[in-house]
């Protein structure tokens, strides 16, 4: 999986893998003063999304043009 980690404070951006992102946790600490530094992005779930969003939007357009085609063939056989 691969990972986006932003520094809240700094804004520095990190793009990393998991074992290059437990690297960096031992490292670093994730907490400052009871909050969290920073903001922790999984880079693979957002492109499974992204995709899924995608394909959805494919599947109402199909279906939208199915319903469009059946209408106009049903006017041009019985009207």
């Amino acid at each position: 999986m691969n990972y986006k980690i932003v520094n809240r404070n700094t804004g520095d951006t990190h793009f990393l893998n998991t074992k290059e992102k437990e690297t960096f946790f031992k490292i670093n600490s994730i907490y400052e003063d009871g909050k969290f530094k920073y903001d922790i992005y999984n880079l693979s779930k957002a492109k499974t999304k992204r995709q899924a969003k995608i394909l959805d939007l494919v599947a109402h357009l199909c279906v939208i043009v199915a319903s469009i085609l059946a209408t106009l063939l049903y006017i041009q056989n019985y009207c």
